[in-house]
């Protein structure tokens, strides 16, 4: 399917990929201002987000990726700088995999590459702030009115613990780009995880930023941009 998405700015296309209930409008706001000088900036409603109306997730991260290359021949572009925050990041990681001739550099965040120990109590802790959520009838509301797809179908799709697809995040193989992972410091299994990618990969690296955890991009975001920036110019 064709994206919904938000273009700013003319250049080398940059698309950043946004977390799960968020659409390309409302998250990555600082880094779109940030770059829009620069780069062609593209943020899509990433499937069932959004305006890009869809309700069917069997096969999300596959079918996302697929929604991505689709986009992109529509809009007659070629190769891209994808940047990716939480499940956009897990879409990223995806799409990267699987059409490498079409991705110039690779930024991550909020992304953990083997499963953790306490995988299981962390699920269950999930679960219990999404069913608050549920309940409380202003996000509701506030949701409602940003998706125009039925948005509570992620929510269900988390509830099964096998729905983080570790099968994919567990390497970098077949990205022949440069990478970036970047982690927020107060989140051990992320920060963790970044690491471990750099001897996965001739071509990563790690940033890791302070007073920050899983949405690093939204709780320091002069201090990702900037790191970005820098990764940026150090490839071109």
């Amino acid at each position: 399917m064709i994206l919904h998405s938000v273009e700013v700015g003319t250049g080398e296309p940059i698309v950043f990929l946004h977390s799960g209930l968020q659409t390309g409008s409302t998250d990555f706001e600082y880094q779109r201002e940030f770059f829009k000088d620069s780069f062609r900036v593209v943020l899509p409603d990433l499937r069932g987000h959004g305006q890009s109306i869809h309700n069917d997730l069997s096969n999300f991260f596959e079918d996302a990726a697929r929604d991505l290359v689709d986009t992109l021949a529509k809009k007659e572009i070629d190769a891209i700088h994808i940047v990716g925050a939480s499940l956009g990041a897990l879409v990223g990681l995806f799409f990267a995999k699987r059409f490498p001739e079409k991705v110039k550099s690779l930024t991550l965040s909020g992304i953990t590459p083997g499963k953790p120990e306490n995988w299981s109590q962390m699920h269950k802790e999930d679960v219990a702030v999404q069913t608050q959520l549920l309940q409380n009838e202003e996000a509701v509301r506030y949701f409602d009115q940003l998706h125009a797809a039925d948005w509570k179908q992620f929510l269900h799709m988390a509830r099964n613990d096998e729905w983080y697809p570790f099968e994919e995040t567990k390497d970098l193989a077949g990205i022949q780009s440069p990478i970036l992972l970047i982690a927020g410091e107060g989140n051990p299994n992320e920060t963790t995880g970044a690491i471990s990618y750099r001897s996965m990969h001739e071509h990563v690296h790690v940033s890791i930023i302070p007073f920050a955890s899983h949405l690093v991009h939204l709780e320091q975001p002069k201090l990702y941009s900037e790191v970005l920036d820098l990764f940026l110019k150090n490839i071109s």
